[in-house]
């Protein structure tokens, strides 16, 4: 074995011991029977003689708890999921982190907002399904990424369509929305302002004003004509103030409905939170493009479910796409502040804000028809 590969494990195991005693602490009295995901199962894994090193297109990388965990999490975000679809009784999981704190799911197709945006935006029989009402409706949902936004927006207006908007009614609305001390956007992303380009003083203003450019400047039809998911994201970075980030999501949320048809396989960017995770998985992967890492996952997710006997319930036979591989390392990266505080990852963050508020059960799931999942989910019963 390597001696700096030795050395380096050396130092993890005792750095990863004082993180599982750090988690016994914190963890409730009643939970403490066990560690968060079994993990005690990973005691093997650390022995240095058995320093475990993967290849990823081409160059070794070692492998680190945090990167176990990441299986474990998503097999049991999953589960969760499920047992609240069938309206199981009793605590949702046995794993203390997850019971505290809010994650969201395995595929980002089943996460509440995703839901409300397929379901209750794309594919509506009330609302035009043309290119530019559907590229209209799907920014218009995903600059604010809220549905209270869309709700209010649609009780002030009713139907939300592009021959009837009026930037200065969508602004009043908004606006009195704000002075009343109220959100207007998700706190799941930052969205920059545009103010440089378009000039307004409030941010809204200018995402409005942004998405009426976009429709005159032919948008819609424009993505229909892009022949890969690399190149949607290509057009959707010249719009302004959307980065690499924001130009993948936007790109995966409009593949949602008929305006494009990509897999979610042909294509990943890793956002900030993924970048931190990954470097939570492994020792070093600097030299490793992230999204070679991504594929990675999404490629060997069953022989490393196996590997670990993990029983991993896919999405009605769908397996994990890049877009949740993507967001699985995000989520295992918020995990690990808790699980592995020793892994401080790229931004360094010691604390989990978002506490988990059961909502109860989930309602059936509807997901993009192109997928061919809502037939086999109709003949399941969840009662």
């Amino acid at each position: 074995m390597n001696g700096v590969c030795k050395k380096l494990w050396q130092v993890v195991a005792a750095l990863w011991q004082l993180g599982l005693n750090l988690v016994r602490f914190h963890m409730p009295m009643d939970s403490q029977e066990g560690l968060p995901l079994g993990l005690d199962a990973l005691d093997a894994r650390l022995v240095p003689e058995e320093c475990e090193t993967i290849s990823i297109a081409g160059r070794e990388v070692a492998t680190t708890p945090v990167f176990y965990a990441y299986w474990r999490f998503a097999a049991e975000r999953q589960r969760i999921f499920y047992r609240r679809l069938q309206r199981a009784s009793g605590p949702l999981t046995d794993d203390s982190i997850l019971r505290c704190f809010k994650f969201t799911n395995s595929y980002r197709a089943s996460d509440r907002v995703s839901q409300f945006l397929i379901r209750n935006v794309i594919y509506r029989d009330d609302l035009p399904d043309d290119e530019t009402n559907l590229f209209f409706r799907i920014l218009l949902f995903k600059l604010f990424n809220k549905i209270e936004t869309w709700q209010l927006l649609e009780a002030e207006l009713g139907t939300l369509i592009w021959d009837s908007f009026d930037f200065d009614r969508y602004d009043d609305i908004l606006s009195r929305r704000m002075s009343s001390g109220q959100r207007i956007y998700s706190a799941a992303y930052i969205m920059p302002s545009a103010g440089n380009v378009f000039g307004h003083p409030l941010k809204h203003q200018n995402h409005l004003r942004m998405l009426a450019h976009l429709i005159d400047q032919n948008y819609p039809s424009r993505l229909t004509d892009c022949k890969t998911m690399a190149e949607a994201f290509t057009l959707l970075l010249s719009v302004p103030s959307i980065g690499p980030f924001l130009g993948y999501q936007f790109a995966t949320d409009l593949n949602y409905s008929t305006l494009t048809n990509f897999s979610e396989d042909e294509f990943v960017v890793a956002g900030p939170g993924a970048l931190d995770g990954i470097n939570k998985c492994f020792l070093s992967a600097s030299k490793i493009d992230p999204a070679d890492i991504i594929r990675y996952m999404r490629d060997n997710q069953e022989q490393h479910f196996a590997d670990q006997g993990i029983e991993f319930q896919k999405l009605w036979g769908r397996p994990l796409q890049l877009i949740d591989c993507q967001n699985l390392f995000c989520e295992i990266s918020k995990y690990a502040r808790v699980a592995f505080p020793e892994f401080d990852g790229l931004a360094g963050r010691k604390r989990i804000k978002q506490k988990f508020i059961s909502a109860g059960s989930l309602p059936v799931p509807w997901y993009p028809p192109k997928w061919d999942l809502n037939g086999r989910i109709a003949e399941h019963s969840f009662a």
